[in-house]
């Protein structure tokens, strides 16, 4: 067997991606937010509950920190063949610390999820079983985080920082064959990213409401603008929330069907976002983004997508060696 020679050369650092991607954030904007939103749509629909899928997938991050340990990786098909998925040492406490929550919280949804059939306990141990994985196999979720991871390749590969030429389908493939490693490296940025967002908004059905408005708007203004490539993190969360697509914002109704949060639900958590100064209403009674936004969103995201950039170095990077 012939050991594959590295072109260090070719290799990213997270420095390079980040300031890439900030830079051309006009171009990939619009797209991560839907990428997030999508995210955040399959959280909720899976049981009715941000923070239940938010446990489950928790210990799934922790069966594949095992394998990882354990020098073991396995393919997308091999990982959910099995028939259920084993946590040793499972800890009220550790999922507290992870997610951020009180422990009565954490404490109520396990044995909610226990009564689901979802989680089984076995001592110390936890079992994942295996109808459980109809929720949180991340099918959809692989393509969408391909389709985005391909949009930054694109711009890397204008700025002559990264040479090799990929599609979404080769991405694909590459994330299932490394599923082990790679979604690994998906939860460790994803996780601690939208509980972030949990503590901003108070909770996270807030948080997935005020992605709908922020969605809608950042549509609204791109439909109005041509792409450019210069405008950076700053100058598109400026022109989202100043410009034009503030024009057409969203009925608590359209939130609700966007969400599949009840309505009663959405109004109740705008009261909030208003109150807080997040949204405010337009002059046709829509909800839209106010500028404090730049204020308390910018910061957070800047922090937080240095996660981002290190989560797409270590897939760029293995792709060049695939």
């Amino acid at each position: 067997m012939t050991m594959q020679q590295i072109d260090f050369s070719k290799v990213l650092t997270d420095d390079q991606v980040y300031d890439s991607m900030m830079a051309n954030y006009d171009q990939l904007g619009k797209d991560w937010i839907q990428h997030q939103f999508n995210w955040m749509n399959n959280v909720y629909i899976s049981f009715k509950d941000h923070y239940k899928y938010m446990i489950v997938i928790s210990l799934v991050e922790k069966t594949l920190l095992f394998y990882d340990q354990m020098n073991i990786q396995l393919t997308y098909d091999q990982y959910y063949s099995k028939s259920y998925l084993q946590i040793d040492k499972f800890s009220i406490t550790e999922l507290c610390e992870k997610l951020q929550l009180p422990k009565e919280t954490i404490r109520r949804k396990v044995l909610e999820l226990e009564k689901l059939g979802v989680l089984k306990r076995q001592k110390k141990k936890i079992i994942i079983d295996r109808n459980a994985f109809y929720f949180v196999k991340p099918e959809n979720q692989i393509r969408f985080t391909s389709k985005y991871i391909n949009q930054v390749s694109d711009i890397l590969n204008n700025d002559k920082i990264y040479s090799k030429k990929i599609n979404q389908k080769f991405i694909e493939q590459v994330i299932k064959k490394n599923f082990s490693i790679t979604w690994r490296w998906f939860y460790r940025m994803q996780i601690p990213l939208v509980m972030g967002y949990n503590e901003m908004f108070n909770d996270l059905a807030t948080f997935h409401i005020w992605g709908a408005i922020c969605m809608n708007q950042a549509f609204n203004y791109k439909k109005e603008n041509i792409v450019i490539s210069n405008r950076d993190h700053f100058t598109f969360n400026t022109n989202v929330i100043k410009g034009t697509g503030n024009k057409n914002g969203l009925s608590a109704m359209s939130i609700s069907d966007m969400t599949n949060i009840p309505r009663a639900t959405v109004i109740r958590k705008c009261k909030f976002l208003i109150d807080n100064e997040f949204i405010m209403l337009n002059e046709k009674k829509q909800y839209i983004l106010t500028s404090i936004n730049h204020t308390k969103i910018i910061p957070h995201q800047k922090e937080f997508f240095k996660e981002k950039a290190k989560f797409l170095r270590k897939v760029l990077n293995l792709l060049t060696i695939s």
